[in-house]
């Protein structure tokens, strides 16, 4: 007598992977944009760079050392580098992590 039947309620017009789709849209996007676009700029950059290393520039390799470039050719991967005077390498070019122009100074870091 004071119980009231309960009743199902009708569902939703939602469907329950429109509430996980936008937000998984929107990390993606900030992905993009936060990660990957950035990186792509670098190595497009970096790719420039060793692209346009002539003779008499100052490298310097993933290694670490620092030389001279004393033979480098548009059509090959690899740059002769000078790291003392007796003392000449072949490096690939894909391994330059920098590279100085003649006249410029060294980066000061602190």
């Amino acid at each position: 007598m004071f119980i009231t039947p309960a009743f199902a309620q009708a569902p939703g017009g939602s469907d329950p992977f429109t509430g996980l789709l936008i937000p998984m849209l929107v990390m993606i996007v900030i992905f993009y944009f936060l990660v990957i676009r950035p990186q792509q700029q670098r190595s497009k950059a970096h790719r420039e760079m060793v692209n346009q290393v002539r003779r008499g520039d100052t490298v310097i390799t993933s290694g670490g050392f620092i030389g001279k470039v004393t033979k480098a050719s548009d059509t090959s991967d690899e740059v002769e580098v000078e790291l003392s005077d007796t003392m000449r390498v072949r490096v690939l070019k894909s391994t330059l992590m920098d590279v100085r122009g003649k006249g410029e100074a060294v980066k000061e870091t602190t």
